[in-house]
């Protein structure tokens, strides 16, 4: 069998979508489900120089759309190599074009049928082979992004694109795809004439986690230089963008240093109790920025932004780290730095508005790390039940929780918590049982395709 991957970007600074994928697919070969991926990215684009599996970068679109010329002359020349099509994502031409193209295909075949009705069979040209596709939309149906104030311009964009177009992506998809069940039952409350073929919850899911080496602990703190490398600390890694409640967490992490602080005797002694706040993830966007600015108002003197070079991070002076409650913005983490930083922190915090599952919050899971999540990360509900860490609600009263929540807790109750986010992990969130959901439903559903 042979999957076709239709994706915007295989870029990681665009989130989790893309790292699925590079999680899920040595699995899948492994299976005989053999994948292949076409993108929107500059074929030169050293993100893809690592990937063992095909990428098809045609180079980058235009506009909001990300629009192509190319992209749907490239898919009708190569669906018919495939025996299934998915879709990651909605609202750019990827998802557009894939429908687009079918269509004609679509035509073509109807087209033959219809000029030669008086040959016989065996002389009719045959029809080409049209794959069925699905769409997996990784939470873009997720009412939030339709109800933000905030994005209420590209709130109207969608609604004219679902109009005029993305409603039929998913109208004639075989069948749309979801990470886990909240994420579906989102999906039917955010537009009209929401009307899919089908409803499938495949899952999702991580690999286990690369063993835990000095080189990997190494490699974070030569990008997080200014932490002291005893310093305990939570951590936040995830693209910084404002649906992932980073302004919640940075006001309500410098409140709760504040209330420690003024309880105390002395503003040593009571400082230390909180550790430190690691916020990983790329920092030259303008929002990041404006997230900095926050920090260094809440906290003057108490934020680190790693900028230096690499090969000089290791060698800072002891006396520019910060020892006490700090934050620290290391900038994007991948390879060793990352799994060194979900090794090394005392739990995993992500208080989004909206996340469709949190490929971030299973791997730390999967490093045994108890999370502090908010009610909408959508598998919080299975963190919660299974004991692996905190929820509470997206608001700054709620962040705060999760955070005194934590440093609160004794040593014994945190160990369980750990045990049990393993646990949870192994149980629901292992990418082996995904990719078997997945495997099992695209063979019967081109065994069925194929009887009609």
């Amino acid at each position: 069998m042979k999957v076709l991957r239709v994706i915007a970007s295989m870029d990681p600074a665009t989130g989790g979508p893309c790292q699925g994928i590079r999680y899920s697919i040595p699995y899948l070969d492994s299976q005989g489900c053999l994948n292949e991926v076409v993108c929107l990215d500059d074929p030169q684009a050293a993100f893809l120089a690592k990937d063992p599996f095909p990428v098809h970068a045609l180079g980058l679109g235009k506009g909001p759309l990300r629009y192509h010329s190319g992209f749907v002359r490239w898919l009708e020349a190569n669906l018919s190599r495939f025996d299934a099509v998915i879709v990651h994502g909605l609202w750019l031409w990827p998802s557009i074009a894939t429908w687009i193209a079918i269509q004609r295909l679509q035509k073509q075949a109807q087209h033959l049928s219809a000029s030669s009705p008086s040959r016989s069979a065996n002389s009719q040209l045959p029809a080409p082979k049209i794959p069925p596709y699905f769409v997996m939309p990784h939470g873009m149906l997720d009412p939030w992004f339709q109800q933000e104030p905030e994005r209420r311009w590209k709130a109207l964009r969608n609604r004219i694109y679902w109009r005029l177009i993305e409603r039929r992506v998913i109208r004639d998809a075989t069948a749309v795809l979801f990470t886990c069940k909240r994420e579906l039952e989102l999906a039917r409350t955010t537009f009209p004439l929401y009307t899919p073929h089908r409803e499938i919850t495949v899952g999702y899911g991580v690999p286990d986690p690369p063993a835990h080496t000095e080189a990997m602990d190494r490699a974070f703190y030569s990008l997080c230089p200014g932490l002291a490398h005893n310093r305990g600390f939570l951590l936040f890694l995830s693209r910084i963008h404002p649906k992932k409640g980073i302004d919640l967490l940075i006001r309500s992490y410098a409140e709760v240093v504040g209330l420690i602080s003024n309880a105390a005797d002395n503003i040593s002694s009571g400082m230390h109790h909180v550790p430190a706040l690691v916020i990983a993830g790329p920092i030259d966007s303008n929002y990041a920025r404006e997230m900095i600015g926050l920090s260094e108002s809440l906290l003057p003197d108490r934020v680190f932004i790693s900028r230096l070079p690499s090969d000089h991070q290791t060698h800072l002076p002891d006396q520019f780290r910060l020892h006490g409650p700090s934050i620290h913005f290391s900038g994007m983490l991948e390879g060793d730095a990352k799994w060194g930083a979900i090794q090394l922190c005392e739990a995993f915090i992500l208080p989004s508005h909206q996340e469709n599952f949190g490929i971030s919050v299973a791997e730390a899971l999967s490093c045994s790390k108890p999370v502090l999540i908010s009610d909408k990360v959508n598998i919080f509900q299975e963190v919660k039940e299974a004991g692996a860490g905190f929820t509470a609600v997206d608001d700054k009263e709620g962040v705060m929780k999760l955070i005194t929540q934590w440093i609160t807790l004794d040593m014994q109750p945190r160990q369980e918590m750990s045990d049990n986010a393993k646990l949870v992990f192994k149980e629901k969130f292992h990418f082996e049982k995904a990719g078997t959901n997945l495997i099992k439903f695209l063979h019967h559903e081109i065994s069925h395709k194929s009887t009609l």
